[in-house]
């Protein structure tokens, strides 16, 4: 008689049962796995809406700018002019006589071959100040010879320079010259080089001789007349950037010819191109920023194949995303964003009515500015503001609720990875167990086998011989 032949692979086997013995284990570290992922992957996605929007916040409020624009032109080009939301409408007249530059004097006839060690040079500016320069030292390649490289670089690097003056070279006529150019406009700053602490004789001979000498760019002050020429207010000063009429910065790049006897005229107005961008661009990061949370917040559709987004049950970003709603609300002097032509649609994202908002803006150009405020560190104030420290109260990377969520989920992550290699250690202790049973079983079920057929072997021939 023949006993049944099963056959099996006994690792096959193992594995099976290994798997089915841990499946639990595993299934719950792989879906635990896959939320953490997800949730670290949401927060990212949610860290890089919320730093976009506070940019958008910052570039807002950066120094004097406001919501509504002024803008600033002259009626002919000398310059250019730009306007805060301080400076009051109107034309006013300018006559640019000259403009303030920057001095540069070259000195010629020196030579590659000048002794080292020639003492000390002094560079002197016309506002009676001067710094030292040390040449005892200026030998930069140690080859006993001082050349006008080695003077210009000694310049440069004094203690005293503080930038006020740039030592070059340029080579004229096949010699090397000196050159000292002013680093501000302005006759105060003109500069020049004092050789009495010059010890080496040929060198301050080269230097002090006027036929060395040459002045390539005479310093001079600006001088700009308020009103007609002769007839106006002169001013002088060393710039050519101009702050005379109040929240307007006007730099002039271009003086009037001497024939031209007429002023220029500076026409300050409402921008109300620029103030309705500025409106749109706030509406556009809002908009990008609760997209984004609502995107992470969706309850899904089920009906539709449609999962819940990650954070489709989080109640912190659903009260954060009520309080921005509420910030958009503020009023200040009876007066809100809505009046200003900016509501709430639907969804939950904003929407410009720029025809209402030029009126409302003609109507009370202070009222908008004073609405929006300020989002920065020295003043937080208004809706950018408001909204500034919302965000901040989640990515400030000290306190901030995105930072502690990402560390929970750091952490989650390493239990999860440490349970894994538990699971992974007990799969394989599970799988060598059940693969030394099977093998055996395998090894037994063989010999069986064996037994069997030599049974079938002798009764079948005990049959034969009978």
């Amino acid at each position: 008689m023949a006993l049944n032949n099963i056959n099996y692979d006994p690792k096959t086997t193992a594995t099976n049962l290994a798997n089915a013995y841990v499946a639990g284990s595993q299934s719950m570290i792989d879906s635990r796995s896959k939320v953490a992922t997800a949730t670290k992957t949401a927060l990212t996605t949610l860290s890089s809406a919320m730093g976009a929007f506070q940019s958008a916040l910052s570039s807002l409020s950066l120094g004097s700018k406001t919501m509504s624009a002024n803008a600033a032109t002259f009626s002919s080009a000398v310059g250019t002019a730009t306007a805060t939301s301080a400076a009051i409408a109107g034309t006013y007249s300018f006559y640019v006589e000259r403009l303030a530059t920057a001095g540069q004097v070259s000195y010629g006839g020196l030579s590659d071959t000048t002794a080292a060690g020639s003492g000390n040079l002094s560079v002197m500016l016309a506002d009676g100040s001067n710094f030292q320069v040390s040449l005892n030292t200026a030998d930069s390649n140690m080859d006993g010879n001082l050349s006008p490289k080695e003077i210009a670089a000694a310049i440069n690097i004094a203690a005293g320079n503080s930038s006020r003056v740039t030592a070059s070279t340029m080579s004229l006529n096949g010699a090397t010259t000196l050159v000292l150019t002013s680093n501000l406009t302005g006759a105060a700053n003109a500069a020049s080089l004092d050789t009495s602490g010059v010890t080496n004789a040929a060198l301050k001979a080269a230097l002090d001789a006027p036929a060395n000498q040459n002045q390539v760019v005479a310093a001079q002050d600006a001088l700009v007349w308020v009103g007609a020429k002769t007839t106006g207010t002169q001013i002088v000063q060393a710039s050519n950037v101009f702050s005379v009429v109040d929240g307007v910065t006007m730099t002039f790049t271009k003086a009037q010819a001497a024939t031209e006897t007429a002023p220029v005229t500076l026409t300050v107005a409402a921008d109300t191109a620029a103030t309705s961008a500025n409106v749109q661009a706030f509406v556009d990061a809002y908009n990008k920023v609760i997209t984004t949370l609502d995107g992470l917040t969706d309850v899904g559709d089920p009906s539709k194949g449609v999962g819940a987004a990650v954070f489709a049950s989080d109640s912190g970003l659903a009260a954060l995303r009520n309080r921005m709603l509420g910030t958009l609300r503020t009023a200040v002097g009876g007066q809100t964003l809505v009046n200003y032509g900016i509501s709430a649609k639907r969804d939950g994202t904003l929407g410009l009515d720029t025809a209402r908002l030029g009126k409302a803006v003609l109507a009370n150009p202070g009222g908008l500015d004073g609405l929006f405020g300020k989002a920065s560190l020295s003043s937080s104030s208004g809706v950018l503001g408001a909204l500034d420290k919302l965000m901040a109260q989640w990515t400030s990377s000290a306190n901030g609720q995105l930072a502690s969520r990402k560390v929970s989920v750091d952490k989650e992550q390493i239990s999860l990875t440490d349970r894994q290699a538990k699971v992974q250690t007990q799969f394989q202790n599970a799988y060598n167990r059940y693969l030394v049973q099977f093998t055996n079983l395998q090894t037994l079920q063989s010999k069986m086998n064996n037994t069997s057929s030599l049974f079938t072997a002798l009764f079948s021939s005990s049959n034969s011989s009978s």
